[in-house]
């Protein structure tokens, strides 16, 4: 048994801790708590979430327009049961009514542009866009597609959506033609709601010729809404029934804010997952159960206060578009960015945090890596003084990424790497700001979230990997999928494994602290001669080498086993040679174990990626089995996967 003591990396001060909401949602709790810590906390939000989860709505002043009747209904069941019975809220309401000076959003873009808007602002463009839908018809349940940059257009367009009771959904506008009728077609909105145009790595993208193609393959659309992004008039020619963001807005000027209050279970959001091995899944999520769940984790999780500002690099085609969007409830000023975060100095965000004064900042565990690379050190330019908290997702973060983020961003911060997706809209495991960090651990598992770790057998395990489960009901569990009248295939993504348990497809271990580490996909797990192996436990260690940019690995069906490929994309002016390969295979050996030394080591110009930036690792197995991708099209770049097809590497 191992025995070696280890230190934190960080550990907040007595005084950082005592200033937290953390630490003062503890104290009013006290008396149902077995101490005052937060293991304490975390049980009694398990075992009694019917006190929980209303201790959560008014510690963070969530308005309801009728009370609940009853907290949890069917609590045994799983999926089934129902949260806040007979409630009603606005999500709109919700997000704007916290008044104080500081602006509701700061929008800002690769190219200069800077737009500060306050919440009266948002408000009352809101209310003009929400009556220009109204008076097209749209109302409750209807569908409001909205192909976006992260821009201040998109945040009216969601509240203007939630306050009349449509559900919101949107695609990044770098989406193909065929990935957003994909994704738009199934849901067939109402509205559709686009730019012109998005800036990327000192480029504008023109977004008119491709909108007109999907307008046309979107028969359900009635109106088309251009917003002149690129172009303050943009020209329409060619989109069918299209008209101007601006003008909408001149034609509603001065209606009043007048959300309406809806069920607590009333769906939102409509999401997709990646859609990399078939036509993208429509997940539905419903805006009370968004609303506490977020709350909780700005609040309590990321300590987020009024008048902070709050960024995440993200796309709108990703969730934690959303998940950054909610922080508006807590009173926090959104950071919105548009454009490439390495663009045009690889320390670009960086400067935009100083100037703006981030509180909390938050991006992938990939651009960490990437800006590492780069050589950049933020914290030589200053300016960080406000940055409390840095928060990684996306994927795993390894441990060296850590020691880059105490080195050369900040060393008093709180490093959080958080994980769950866009299945629940939030986290299963997150940080906490009265706990010290680890190296390559996330700090804990989210209150209320029934988080477990379970063998083949189902049997609960720590220290060891396993599926990654939640095995009692959470107020953001999606409503389902759309056009999934029994819920079969509902129940069938996330149900079939462990019945009555939430299986969430991550393989991960909870470590004696507490905390989490994440090993990778569960369906991409890697199982050479029956041992299983995390894909992201190659990555962290292959990753370390300077000349590698980034790596994929899967398992290849090959005489009766299965045999891990290695496959790395190098830095510019770097090669693949044969000590190189010697030498990954030797710190694999040593700092993993002989089972996770690849069979090959093969160089690749590219590694096929998601539209929200994730390596698909399905897709690479898939092109060395000679199987074609199921939906090319939710690839960002999906010419990368014929260099995986046939290589002659692979056959002996």
């Amino acid at each position: 048994m191992n025995t070696e003591r280890i230190e934190p990396i960080w550990r907040p001060s007595d005084a950082r801790i005592a200033a937290t909401q953390m630490r003062r949602f503890i104290e009013r709790h006290r008396s149902a708590l077995d101490d005052d810590g937060y293991r304490a906390l975390y049980r009694w939000s398990v075992d009694r979430p019917d006190e929980f989860w209303p201790a959560i709505a008014e510690f963070a002043d969530v308005r309801f327009a009728s009370p609940p009747s009853r907290v949890l209904v069917d609590r045994e069941r799983m999926p089934g049961a129902r949260w806040f019975d007979g409630a009603t809220l606005s999500f709109a309401e919700n997000l704007l009514r916290p008044e104080h000076d500081a602006p509701a959003l700061i929008a800002a873009d690769e190219t200069g542009r800077r737009r500060a808007l306050g919440r009266g602002e948002l408000r009352a463009m809101s209310a003009a866009l929400a009556a220009g839908f109204e008076a097209l018809g749209v109302g409750p349940g209807d569908r409001v597609a909205a192909l976006l940059p992260n821009c201040a257009e998109t945040v009216v367009a969601m509240l203007a959506a939630a306050s009349v009771g449509a559900v919101f959904s949107t695609c990044s506008p770098d989406f193909g033609a065929a990935g957003v009728v994909d994704r738009f077609g199934q849901i067939e909105p109402k509205v559709l709601i686009a730019a012109d145009g998005y800036f990327y790595a000192g480029k504008r993208i023109d977004g008119i010729e491709k909108l007109a193609e999907i307008a046309a393959r979107l028969p359900s659309v009635e109106q088309v809404i251009v917003v002149g992004y690129c172009d303050p008039s943009p020209s329409l020619s060619g989109v069918p029934r299209a008209v101007r963001w601006d003008d909408v807005l001149a034609a509603h000027a001065g209606a009043r804010f007048a959300p309406r209050a809806l069920p607590f279970s009333h769906p939102l959001y409509i999401l997709y997952s990646s859609g990399t091995t078939g036509v993208p899944k429509c997940i539905v999520h419903g805006a009370g159960g968004t609303l506490l769940q977020h709350q909780k984790e700005h609040v309590l999780h990321c300590d987020i206060k009024p008048g902070d500002v709050v960024f995440y690099y993200t796309t709108c085609g990703w969730m934690m578009w959303h998940w950054l969007v909610s922080a508006l409830a807590a009173g926090a000023t959104l950071l919105l960015y548009d454009g490439s975060p390495l663009h045009p100095e690889p320390d670009a965000l960086w400067r935009l945090a100083a100037r703006e004064s981030v509180a909390v900042f938050g991006t992938s565990a990939k651009y960490l890596q990437a800006l590492e690379k780069s050589g950049a050190v933020p914290a030589d330019a200053g300016g960080l003084g406000a940055l409390r908290a840095v928060l990684s997702t996306g994927s795993p973060m390894p441990p060296s990424s850590f020691d880059y983020v105490y080195r050369a961003i900040k060393d008093d911060v709180q490093l959080a790497s958080i994980s769950g997706g866009t299945d629940i809209v939030s986290c299963f495991a997150l940080g906490n700001p009265i706990w010290p960090v680890y190296r390559g651990e996330l700090q804990c598992r989210g209150l209320g979230m029934d988080v477990k770790i379970f063998d083949e057998r189902g049997r609960p395990v720590r220290g060891r990997k396993g599926e990654l489960v939640c095995a009692s009901p959470f107020p953001s569990m999606p409503l389902g999928f759309w056009n999934d009248p029994d819920g079969s295939k509902f129940r069938a993504a996330y149900f079939e494994r462990f019945p009555g348990v939430w299986c969430h497809g991550d393989y991960a271990e909870l470590t004696p602290r507490d905390g989490m580490i994440i090993h990778g996909r569960s369906d991409a797990v890697l199982n050479p001669g029956g041992v299983r192996i995390g894909t992201a436990e190659i990555y962290r260690i292959v990753e370390q080498f300077d000349e590698i940019e980034e790596c994929v690995a899967v398992g290849q069906r090959f005489e009766n086993d299965t045999r891990i490929v290695l496959f790395v994309r190098m830095r510019p002016g770097r090669r693949l040679d044969e000590r190189l390969a010697d030498e990954i295979r030797a710190r694999l050996r040593r700092d993993a174990s002989p089972r996770h030394v690849p069979a090959k080591i093969l160089e690749v110009a590219d590694i096929p990626r998601t539209r929200n930036g994730k390596i698909s690792e399905l897709a690479v197995r898939d092109a060395v089995h000679g199987i074609d991708a199921g939906n090319r099209d939710a690839l960002a770049n999906p010419e990368s996967l014929d260099e995986f097809r046939g290589r002659p590497e692979l056959l002996v």
